[in-house]
C-alpha cells in the first residue's frame, strides 16, 4: 500500500497522469522504482514530473500515512483492488485510492446516495425517513450513500441506521477528524453499519473545494442520486449535475413552488435531469428494482416484426402525448433505459420527440 499512498501525493501529478503512469509501469512500486531518465521518456511526463516522483520527501509523507493507517484500523482501496467500489471505477475521474474506516461493502447489489439542503425543513426530514424507511423494508440489503453534512444528509444517514441499514458517509477531509464535530457520535455509530469513506489523507481540511471532489464520489458509488431538498443553488444540485454526467439516474421529491427550499428540485425536475418520486414506490418501480417472474422489456424487440407490441409503444398510443417520466413509471423503466428505446422509436417514425421530454405518436 505504501506505493499507491505515495502515487497520490506527488506534486503536480493529477488523475490524468497517474492513471497513465500506471497503465505505463502497470504497477505503482514499477514507477517508483524506474530511474529518473527513463520516467523523463514517459510521453507526457518529462524532467520536471520526473524529478518529482523520485523526491524522497513523497515516499515519506506516504510511509507517515501508512503509519497513521495502521494505527487507526483505516484501509486503503486502490483502483485496481477487487474490492474497490466497481461503480465509482467507471467514472472517468474516480479515485486511485479511498481511505476507508468501518464495516464497509460497496459493491452491494443496490446502491442510492441521498443528498439534500443542510438547511433542510420538517417536510424534508419527514420524507427522507419515509423513505429510508420503505426502502428498508423492501430491500434489507441496501446500501445508502451521503455526505455526512447538516440537514438532509445527516438525516438520511441516521435514518438508515435506524432501520438496520448499511450507510456510508463520504468525506471532504481525512479520516483524522469528523466534519461537522456534532455528527461525531452518528459516525461512531455508523462504523459499525457501514462506515466512513474519503479520498483525502490525513490532515486535509474541510475546505470549500474539497466538498465539490468529494460530491463526485457521493455520486460515483450510486446507482442513483436522490435530491430530498435544495434551494437554487447548492452542493447537492452539484452532486446531481455530477450524477447526471455519468449517465447514472437521478430522482428529486418535488416541493411548493413558493418554497425556496426545493426551487431545486423542482428545477432539475423541470429541466428534465430528474425523474419525479413522491415514495419509495416511485422509486423501486422507475429502477425496476421489483422482484418479477416475467421477461423484462427488451431494446431488440424493436427489430422484430411485433414492434407495435411493445408495451411503449401500445401506451404513448394510447396516451397520444405523455412525458418521460409518466413511461418510465408506467414501464418500470429507468430514464436511461427508456431514452433508449425511445431514440429507436423516433428514428424508426413512430414518435415525435416534444420540448419538456415530452413525447407524441404519430403513426
Amino acid at each position: 500500500m505504501l506505493y499507491q499512498i505515495a502515487l497520490t501525493m506527488i506534486h503536480g501529478v493529477g488523475y490524468v497522469h497517474s492513471r497513465q503512469l500506471l497503465e505505463y509501469f502497470g504497477t505503482a512500486e514499477a514507477i517508483f522504482s524506474e530511474k529518473e531518465r527513463l520516467l523523463e521518456k514517459v510521453p507526457r511526463i518529462g524532467a520536471k514530473t520526473a524529478a518529482e516522483i523520485k523526491n524522497p520527501e513523497v515516499l515519506s509523507q506516504a510511509e507517515t500515512e501508512l503509519a497513521f493507517m495502521q494505527e487507526n484500523d483505516i484501509k486503503g482501496l486502490f483502483i485496481t483492488d477487487e474490492n474497490y467500489p466497481q461503480r465509482l471505477k467507471e467514472c472517468a475521474d474516480a479515485p486511485l485510492l479511498l481511505y476507508s474506516k468501518g464495516n464497509i461493502d460497496l459493491n452491494r447489489k443496490r446502491v442510492i446516495s441521498i443528498v439534500g439542503t443542510r438547511n433542510a425543513t420538517a417536510y424534508g426530514r419527514e420524507q427522507t425517513e419515509q423513505l429510508v424507511t420503505e426502502l428498508a423494508k423492501a430491500f434489507p440489503d441496501l446500501l445508502i450513500v451521503s455526505g455526512l453534512a447538516f440537514g438532509i444528509d445527516i438525516c438520511s444517514h441516521m435514518a438508515a441506521l435506524k432501520n438496520n441499514l448499511s450507510t456510508i458517509g463520504v468525506l471532504a477531509h481525512g479520516l483524522d477528524r469528523i466534519y461537522p464535530g456534532a455528527h461525531r457520535g452518528t459516525a461512531i455509530n455508523m462504523l459499525q453499519q457501514g462506515g466512513l469513506l474519503t479520498d483525502f489523507p490525513s490532515g486535509t481540511n474541510p475546505d470549500r473545494q474539497n466538498f465539490v471532489k468529494r460530491n463526485r464520489i457521493v455520486a460515483g458509488l450510486a446507482d442513483t442520486t436522490i435530491v430530498i431538498e435544495s434551494a437554487e443553488k447548492g452542493g447537492s444540485l452539484i452532486t446531481a449535475d455530477i450524477a447526471f454526467s455519468y449517465s447514472r439516474d437521478v430522482f428529486s421529491f418535488p416541493g411548493r413552488t413558493t418554497d425556496p427550499q426545493s426551487c431545486g428540485c423542482n428545477k432539475l425536475i423541470r429541466q428534465n435531469k430528474a425523474g419525479l418520486i413522491t415514495c419509495a414506490a416511485d422509486l423501486i418501480s422507475a429502477m425496476r428494482w421489483e422482484e418479477t417472474k416475467g421477461t423484462p422489456i427488451q431494446t431488440e424487440l424493436l427489430f422484430t416484426e411485433e414492434k407495435d407490441e411493445i408495451p411503449a409503444v401500445t401506451l404513448i398510443r394510447q396516451h397520444k402525448e405523455i412525458h418521460i417520466n409518466e413511461l418510465a413509471i408506467k414501464l418500470e423503466m429507468s430514464i436511461s433505459e427508456l431514452s433508449v428505446l425511445l431514440f429507436e422509436l423516433e428514428m424508426d417514425g413512430r414518435i415525435n420527440a416534444l420540448p419538456g421530454s415530452r413525447y407524441k405518436w404519430i403513426r
